[in-house]
């Protein structure tokens, strides 16, 4: 049984989270007051109970949570078999598949951000929202930078953070210095952030002039959603705040103070991902996805599926990523 603790009181959330739990807010991109519904989902990943909407701005169209719940009635919804701050140890005698599945991942992110920035050992990395903090392991083997991250769950004691400056807690409330980092990266940290404004402020912040900001996030202007709509893994309620198509996205860059270098309508993470959770949310209906089981399942499809993968990310079909710098 799940529980939050709320002015004394103990909360039981096996039938979602009630009232006293959620906040209103104005839209995240505008701060207009008045949005209209757009779409309602679940915690498909994990089977968590409570079904949240999203709604669109009538202001600026942005799609997000009108109604979410607080910072600190979120974190319910990262415990457990939040994905991104697993470890391989516990896929058991898959766990050498899942390490390479991750650090292919790694690998794709640092070739999208090779072809922007040259890192070594005198350049300064700082990944916000970096989970488990395997980016940043496989960036400080493979150039040397010196790396620091930030999340809003504290792992800091796992190995991977060893020799790496870790930030615990919201961004826009961290410390991290002015004017310090060649690189800033954002892999799917913005359509959690509950002030996207305010981190992108602080990002260029803490950027050198020139330096490089990298944010990749669902699209929702994707194909992928068109065929999931309230299954759709990009949803991910309620931990996703907020839902970007490319104009929305690149939108907020540019108020923020960075210049578009390019938008790319793919990420390093694999899209294959979210139709083999697409499929399987429609299929579960809110359930969840027993992920011990599911990933024998996830591997064997896509080894059906290798021939037809690399059309998926010419199809648009999940992700977008924008690249920008600090203007001076």
């Amino acid at each position: 049984m799940t529980t939050a603790v709320l002015t004394g009181t103990i909360a039981t959330l096996d039938r979602g989270p009630f009232a006293a739990m959620f906040e209103t807010v104005a839209c995240l991109a505008c701060g207009a007051s008045q949005a209209s519904f757009f779409i309602a989902a679940e915690d498909d990943l994990t089977g968590k109970p409570g079904r949240f909407e999203f709604t669109s701005c009538d202001n600026c169209g942005l799609v997000y949570q009108r109604r979410r719940l607080t910072v600190e009635h979120i974190k319910l919804y990262y415990e457990g078999d939040y994905i991104a701050h697993q470890s391989g140890r516990r896929w058991g005698a898959l766990a050498p598949l899942f390490t390479y599945a991750m650090g292919a991942l790694d690998r794709a992110k640092v070739r999208i951000v090779g072809r922007y920035v040259s890192l070594g050992p005198s350049e300064r990395v700082l990944d916000v929202g970096c989970g488990s903090g395997a980016f940043l392991t496989h960036v400080k083997r493979v150039t040397g930078a010196q790396c620091a991250g930030v999340d809003f769950i504290d792992l800091s004691t796992r190995p991977a953070f060893d020799g790496v400056e870790f930030h615990h807690g919201l961004f826009y409330e961290q410390r991290v210095g002015h004017d310090r980092f060649d690189l800033v990266t954002m892999w799917h940290f913005l359509e959690h952030d509950y002030d996207p404004q305010r981190s992108l402020a602080q990002a260029r912040a803490a950027l050198k002039p020139g330096g490089v900001l990298v944010v990749e996030v669902p699209r929702l202007d994707s194909l992928s959603f068109r065929l999931f709509r309230g299954r759709w893994p990009g949803l991910q309620a309620p931990q996703h705040t907020a839902l970007y198509d490319r104009a929305h996205l690149v939108d907020l860059v540019e108020k923020a103070g960075f210049e578009v270098v390019e938008h790319l309508p793919y990420g390093a993470f694999p899209p294959y991902f979210y139709l083999f959770c697409g499929v399987s949310f429609v299929l579960l209906r809110g359930r969840g996805l027993n992920l011990g089981r599911a990933i024998y399942a996830y591997f064997a499809g896509q080894l059906l599926l290798l021939p037809v993968l690399p059309l998926l990310q010419r199809f648009n079909f999940a992700m977008q990523t924008v690249v920008c710098r600090r203007r001076a």
